[in-house]
């Protein structure tokens, strides 16, 4: 059993002159400090920063970069990383100092950040925000990596997935609770407090104590201004006045101007397209009607003014949804014939056995990205022909579907209403209101459930076909990367090559680990394929986005502690057990889940996702165990996670499907470089 044989290295290695903490607890604390430093810093950076809002993964590369460095650093130096919190002060001062915010005197779509924005450009702002990212990360990974020569391999690896658990479950309860960055600073405060040890008081004092207070003070600051609130996908910011007499409430979240709790009387009487849904749906009577994304509750008012008999409301982020009900003119959320629903729109649609008579999309913008997924927002589901067709099929003979938004793009208005008409069989109406490419796009259950105001012309040539579930990305208009991400991910390999040699020395050290590099690039996309698909399957929230993660880390303590307990078969049968999870994988459909009651297709979810996970990481577990520096081992496998975050951006050109064969055959390769002798473990 590898147990028997898996011994310290190095012991008390980088760890000289104690601690308060035993190591285990120590590492238990580290672990879970880092990932939920690494959480709150793309939850918080991305809630400032506008332009970190549609590239999430540039904070989390930013992390991986970093923690991949501390663990490099281990050995290397005894200094206690007191670069970290003074860091970190600087990174919470300079982005509250200089937020990045959308310029409301300017019009702008967000296709990947091409908007008019307040604050410093992207080019100044954005290597910043990842440079200290990476420092922030690489102090904690580093008195993580210290841990690892105190303890045998496997049980190192394995606290430190307990605290990585731990970590997550903390951030988790703090979302759920709707906790503040000040909170996250807090913590961060206490846990830089408890894991960083004073060698003299002064230099505490310094670098520990003085950091913490700044960054505490200045989230207490931004916590406690006026309007602020957190809600698990944003924050958001609300303004109350009156115009002409008229009651409004402005809602902007990230920064970004979002929503108005506005009466149904002055929108229906100024803004023509609000009405144009129930104009051209030939319904004889409302008696149910289904709205996604209903917000702070103004398009429910306009249903129930319509003399909706039953309006379900469904509104992914809950705080929007207090918002309307504390606030709303109109108290629509108060009326009994409105029931809420806090979930994701796709996944109310492919739950519900309901009917309506008229489903509408209402302005369903999320303005934000899926946490730990490069490019699928959180209503990108809700687009797809799959979408529309399930839309279709919760309609009652003679109902009508309609969505309606501020497309600003021509190809726009005519891919989704080409979108519709594959899901429906027919043409839609399609109605262009006002500037900005303002359109309402209906479609009946049949083509006398519509009443068009004149036939729709059609997609005009160039027009990119619907979006699906595959490749769910509705603002891209070709079949590539944009040059912006190109450009940014580039750089990022530069500097995380250059970043690497500078700490760690000479690549060689690194060499003898070149499978565990591709093994840590494959895993990321096959995490990033299972995050999408649970989206899909169960919704793109922020517990589905959780809950993913920490079954994630589940698989792999169990893949640990199997190959800590048992006998587990030889390299090349895992590698064979791998390879054929991916083909099931592969071979099993998401529409063939979908149609599956939900109990069984979570059953058949997580036995698809997480076999190979297990046995991708009983092949680390195993090869981990016979490394001769667990710390160099386990940083080389932690910046091949780099390179995966990099060759996510793939699935905009090969689907997230397309993700598997790539990640296969990098599993192809870590096998092909698999030392002759490790192939007998």
């Amino acid at each position: 059993m590898i147990a028997e044989v898996d011994t310290p290295s190095r012991p008390g290695s980088g760890a000289k002159g104690g601690h308060w903490l035993p190591v285990r607890p120590r590492l238990v604390v580290a672990s879970a400090f880092m990932l939920f430093l690494e959480l709150a810093l793309i939850r918080w950076t991305g809630s400032n920063i506008v332009h970190l809002s549609y590239f999430t993964n540039f904070v989390l590369l930013g992390s991986f970069l970093g923690i991949g460095l501390g663990f490099l650093r281990v050995g290397r130096t005894r200094r206690q990383p007191y670069y970290s919190p003074v860091v970190l002060a600087a990174l919470v001062v300079i982005v509250l100092r200089f937020p990045v915010t959308v310029n409301r005197e300017a019009e702008g779509v967000l296709y990947f950040t091409s908007l008019h924005t307040s604050g410093p450009p992207a080019w100044a702002i954005l290597p910043v925000v990842f440079a200290a990212a990476a420092l922030v990360l690489m102090g904690p990974a580093e008195l993580v990596g210290r841990c690892f020569p105190e303890l045998p391999r496997l049980e190192a690896y394995r606290y430190d997935l307990i605290g990585s658990l731990t970590g997550i479950a903390m951030f988790s309860l703090l979302s759920l609770a709707g906790a503040p960055p000040l909170a996250w600073g807090l913590i961060a405060a206490l846990a830089y407090g408890a894991l960083l040890r004073p060698r003299s008081l002064p230099r505490y004092l310094a670098f520990v104590t003085v950091p913490s207070l700044v960054i505490v003070g200045a989230l207490a600051v931004e916590t406690l201004s006026a309007g602020a609130v957190w809600s698990p996908y944003y924050k958001v910011t609300y303004r109350s006045y009156g115009y002409g007499g008229v009651p409004i409430m402005d809602i902007s979240v990230n920064g970004i101007p979002h929503q108005q709790a506005i009466p149904a009387a002055y929108r229906l009487q100024w803004e023509r397209q609000y009405a144009m849904p129930y104009e051209r749906a030939a319904v004889r009577s409302l008696d149910d009607v289904l709205i996604v994304g209903a917000g702070s509750g103004t398009d429910v008012a306009i249903a129930l003014s319509k003399g909706a008999k039953h309006v379900d409301a469904v509104e992914i982020d809950p705080k929007l949804r207090e918002l309307g009900g504390a606030f709303h003119p109109d108290h629509p959320y108060a009326d009994p014939r409105v029931t809420t629903h806090i979930t994701d729109g796709r996944a109310f649609l492919e739950r519900t056995a309901k009917k309506y008579d008229l489903i509408l999309f209402a302005l369903p913008d999320s303005l934000t990205l899926v946490s730990g997924a490069s490019s699928l927002r959180l209503e990108s589901y809700l687009f797809t022909q799959e979408s529309m067709r399930a839309a279709h099929d919760h309609l009652k003979p003679g109902g009508a579907f309609s969505m309606y938004n501020y497309y600003r793009e021509q190809w726009l208005v005519d891919r989704l209403a080409s979108t519709a008409q594959a899901a429906f069989g027919h043409k839609p109406c399609v109605d262009q209101v006002g500037a900005g490419q303002q359109a309402v796009i209906t479609a009946g259950v049949t083509p006398d459930a519509q009443r068009c105001g004149g036939e729709w012309a059609g997609a005009q040539a160039g027009t990119p076909p619907p979006a699906v579930d595959d490749r769910p990305f509705l603002y891209l208009h070709g079949r590539d990367i944009p040059s912006i991400y190109l450009i940014t991910l580039g750089l990022i390999l530069l500097v995380s090559v250059i970043a690497v040699r500078a700490v760690a020395g000479p690549f060689r050290r690194m060499r003898p680990y070149a499978d565990l590099f591709l093994l840590g690039v494959s895993f990321l996309l096959l995490e990033t394929k299972n995050v999408t698909g649970f989206a899909l399957l169960f919704g793109t929230t922020w517990v589905v986005n959780a809950v993913v993660f920490a079954g994630v880390l589940v698989a792999v303590l169990a893949a640990v502690e199997v190959t800590r307990r048992l006998r587990t078969p030889s390299l090349p049968v895992m590698y064979t057990v791998l390879l054929g999870g991916l083909v099931l994988a592969a071979l099993v459909p998401n529409s063939w889940l979908l149609g599956l009651p939900v109990p069984l297709r979570a059953v058949c979810a997580v036995v698809v996702a997480f076999l190979p996970i297990f046995a991708a990481n009983v092949v680390f577990a195993k090869r981990f165990a016979d490394t001769a520096d667990a710390t160099v081992a386990f940083g080389a496998n932690l910046l091949g996670a780099i390179l995966g975050g990099c060759l996510e951006y793939l699935s905009l050109v090969i689907g997230y499907e397309g993700l598997l064969v790539v990640a296969g055959l990098l599993y192809l390769g870590a096998f092909a470089l698999l030392p002759r002798a490790a192939r007998a473990l």
